[in-house]
């Protein structure tokens, strides 16, 4: 992937951080962006590693202009975005009696409104380019629903159908978009809750017997980002240790 240029959105932790790492292990060019910026400062030094260049732009998934913003930086600075990585998400716990409406809201802004502005966006210089890679973040949850986070659930499943929608209107004009659904890893939004009686009790019934690692995302970011992955358009591909079997 030397010469591509790709933009990870939500980049400051987690898989965003492990997306951008793996890359730039593959040799494109990486612009991480979220709004922690000592965060993403951490990220690039882990990215220049990899002997590729990285910039950090600060991007509020839940402000308009910010994305805006953030996606003009990236092409001003490297002349264009060849892959998207739309990744910033969040989890707002409580179920449909303890939540509010001020709860569901923040959850579609960042997880899904946050992805439409920015594949919107950075569709306009992929369709000049004739080409472009829009990776999204959906999970298991787009797969069913339970109980404790009403508005997870709906938001993972509209970014499982906006994937599919944006592949519609976008493969014509040379634009793959697909997204990961990735199972149980261990992140910063998930670690606290991973010890719990709960989350033991799924583990056990996964047939891979074990949640998700480090770098288990790779294959299908690098698959879905280059050229190997040219036939494949509008999918959500479950990685979840075979959990979505047996959902």
């Amino acid at each position: 992937m030397t010469g591509k240029v790709a933009l990870v959105i939500g980049a400051s932790s987690g898989l965003g951080r492990q997306f951008a790492n793996a890359l730039a292990n593959q040799g494109a060019s990486v612009a991480v962006a979220a709004r922690r910026i000592a965060k993403l400062e951490e990220t690039k030094a882990q990215v220049e590693e990899k002997g590729v260049e990285c910039i950090v732009v600060p991007c509020d998934v839940s402000n308009e202009q910010s994305i805006i913003d953030c996606i003009k930086t990236v092409v001003d600075h490297f002349g264009k975005i060849d892959i998207l990585c739309n990744n910033a998400g969040i989890i707002a716990w409580g179920g449909l009696l303890e939540s509010t409406t001020a709860d569901w809201d923040r959850a579609m802004a960042t997880n899904v409104t946050g992805a439409y502005i920015a594949s919107r966006e950075t569709a306009r210089y992929m369709v000049e380019q004739g080409s472009g890679r829009i990776i999204n973040t959906a999970s298991i949850a787009a797969h069913g629903g339970e109980s404790g986070s009403p508005s997870y659930y709906a938001s993972k499943a509209a970014i499982a159908n906006l994937t599919r929608a944006l592949a519609c209107e976008l493969t014509p004009k040379g634009i793959n978009v697909n997204a990961i659904a990735p199972g149980v890893f261990e992140t910063e939004l998930t670690a606290s809750s991973l010890d719990s009686p709960m989350a033991k009790e799924q583990m056990a019934t996964l047939p891979k017997g074990r949640f998700g690692l480090e770098g288990e995302l790779d294959g299908i970011l690098i698959y879905f980002a280059s050229d190997a992955s040219s036939f494949c358009t509008g999918q959500v591909v479950y990685v979840d240790g075979g959990q979505t079997c047996k959902m």
